[in-house]
């Protein structure tokens, strides 16, 4: 069985309603576990086969616990090489959360990631929840097709 990590932060609400529809869209069948979740283990973090960060950005940064996050596995030497990566989020006015999430997922992890991130300006509607929805079956078949 195949494993995917919904990982988000969210203040608003905004990111979180993006998180659930990401998670809703890599459901595509029963081969996959997901997990949405707005913490994880450092250990866990190699298990999952893809991992989707949802992050917001406030004041042109990421939130501060994916940064220590990212810190900290890096410091461990924790393996997320060859691990399908994507990321999405809100913004009010800048948008840079998600874009030096994939990143850091690209060249410091040498993590396969799906580009570009998903963003969205303020809060998401319909047509964004659908991309939403989109983008975890496309890490979902990526994943699939991986075998």
């Amino acid at each position: 069985m195949k494993k995917i990590l919904v990982l988000y932060y969210s203040r608003t609400g905004n990111t979180e309603k993006m998180a659930k529809a990401v998670a809703e869209g890599t459901q595509i069948n029963d081969n996959i576990e997901v997990e949405l979740n707005f913490h994880v283990e450092l250990e866990e973090l190699s298990t999952f086969d893809a991992i989707i960060v949802g992050a917001p950005t406030y004041y042109h940064e990421m939130p501060v616990d994916f940064k220590r996050l990212f810190e900290e596995v890096a410091a461990q030497g924790i393996s997320l090489k060859g691990k399908i990566g994507a990321t999405f989020g809100s913004y009010g006015w800048s948008g840079e959360a998600p874009k030096n999430i994939l990143e850091i997922m690209k060249n410091k992890f040498e993590m396969f990631v799906v580009e570009p991130p998903l963003l969205v300006n303020y809060v998401p509607d319909q047509k964004m929840l659908s991309a939403c929805r989109d983008l975890g079956k496309r890490i979902s078949e990526s994943l699939m097709n991986r075998t």
